[in-house]
């Protein structure tokens, strides 16, 4: 069995996407082909695996992290999975699913020219049920979480799946790590894991992040971390409302617009970058790959 993959970027958080409403997946592990294709050993490598689905007329993605769990929603993702979708509607405006949840996408002007560059409003909830630590609390915000860190301050945000965020002087990767991986051990806390990042405030309407991704660990950027960290600032009034943050990271950039009335939501925008594409071989289990073309888009 073979099909077709591309790889794709967004703000360097890199990813293998299948066209899976093209290709009959029936029969593959999912599970071991997202070990198989993130792992950074193999000529494939990336951050995850994503798939564009669909139910209905509606399209969808699937998102399967490195160590092959299934992620909610995928922020950087989502635009590739766009991207993609969109070649099917043949609009540039459309709503896609996620996780049960529902997201609406625009072309939007490119940030670098000629870089195809999508945005998706995500709903911003300030409670959940993944946050053990705020039960019960309408939301969350610049506070402590004592058994994960005795001094930062932390705000917690879902925008389809879960985040807190603390506001630092400097980054400091290490520790992030370290937190990243104490929250595995606070199950009370955090029943469900939980995304952690660090966010510099670095000029007016502009921050830089950096995350320990559930499931991934440290990676160049996170999209859905980048958004939960713009709307988060706004919240402690070290953002503006309405106005255009530029979110910076280790992999690139994106904006985030965080809208407040009516609902808390957020749009992210950021490209959507194709970097090769090429086929996936399946025989007895076992996968292989050949890269077929390389891409700059």
């Amino acid at each position: 069995m073979k099909f077709d993959y591309i790889k794709c970027h967004g703000s360097g958080n890199e990813f293998v996407m299948v066209d899976a409403v093209k290709c009959n997946l029936d029969g593959i592990d999912l599970i071991e082909f997202a070990r198989f294709v993130c792992n950074r050993e193999s000529a494939v490598g990336s951050d995850g695996v994503l798939l564009l689905v669909k139910e209905g007329a509606m399209f969808g993605m699937r998102m399967f992290n490195p160590d092959g769990s299934e992620a909610e929603m995928c922020g950087n993702g989502i635009r590739c999975v766009a991207r993609l979708a969109e070649e099917y509607v043949g609009v540039a405006e459309f709503d896609m699913f996620s996780g049960g949840n529902i997201y609406h996408i625009t072309r939007e002007e490119d940030i670098v020219k000629g870089v195809p560059t999508y945005g998706v409003d995500l709903t911003v909830h300030l409670a959940s049920g993944d946050f053990g630590f705020a039960e019960g609390a309408e939301q969350f915000v610049s506070q402590k979480i004592e058994r994960l860190d005795e001094r930062l301050l932390w705000t917690a945000i879902n925008v389809g799946n879960p985040h807190i965020v603390a506001e630092v002087e400097d980054i400091d990767y290490d520790h992030l790590t370290r937190l990243g991986e104490r929250v595995l051990e606070l199950r009370e806390e955090f029943p469900k894991g939980i995304n952690v990042s660090f966010v510099k405030v670095s000029g007016k309407n502009e921050i830089f992040v950096a995350t320990y991704e559930r499931g991934a660990g440290i990676t160049a950027s996170c999209g859905t971390a980048m958004t939960s960290s713009a709307t988060a600032m706004a919240l402690n009034g070290r953002c503006d409302y309405e106005a255009v943050i530029d979110v910076l990271n280790r992999g690139g950039k994106v904006r985030c617009i965080c809208h407040k009335e009516g609902r808390l939501h957020t749009q992210l925008i950021g490209n959507a970058s194709y970097i090769s594409k090429g086929e996936i071989v399946v025989e007895g289990g076992v996968f292989s790959f050949v890269c077929t073309e390389e891409c700059c888009e």
